[in-house]
């Protein structure tokens, strides 16, 4: 019994032996810095300059098709609505407004939904003391 117990512990340490030696090969590729990936990146970064003249006007015409357009200032104007300075300085009050009416309007559905229980009640009351009375007539 004793050699089977000392091959089981010898096989489980065998196989932590290995799962440890592959964990430590696995951090080892992990550690090491891939050296295509910072090629491509400094590649694409050579690839996206794009030259900003602003002190000089460039006279040759590779220059000139190289240059950034600069954007239209035109393009971000959109003409405003007549009130909005008035939807701005009265917002706050809006929004509390709003939660009020929300609330409120929880507050009569529930009454209607109390009132509307207690009519449907006192209809079931009536019907059956007129079917009590009738049955007493019969």
């Amino acid at each position: 019994m004793s050699t089977e117990e000392e091959n089981a512990i010898e096989a489980a340490a065998a196989a932590r032996r290995e799962r440890l030696r592959a964990l430590r090969e696995a951090q080892e590729l992990l550690q090491t810095p891939d050296d295509d990936g910072n090629k491509t990146k400094e590649e694409e970064d050579e690839n996206d300059v794009q030259m900003k003249f602003r002190n000089y006007l460039p006279h040759d015409k590779q220059l000139q098709e190289g240059k950034v357009t600069p954007p239209d200032p035109f393009l971000n104007i959109v003409p405003k609505k007549p009130n909005w300075d008035l939807r701005r300085d009265v917002q706050k009050k809006l929004d509390k407004l709003e939660k009020r009416t929300m609330k409120a309007l929880t507050q009569l559905m529930g009454l209607l939904a109390a009132v509307g229980t207690l009519l449907w009640q006192a209809i079931k009351c009536t019907t059956w003391m007129l079917l009590c009375e009738l049955r007493e007539l019969q």
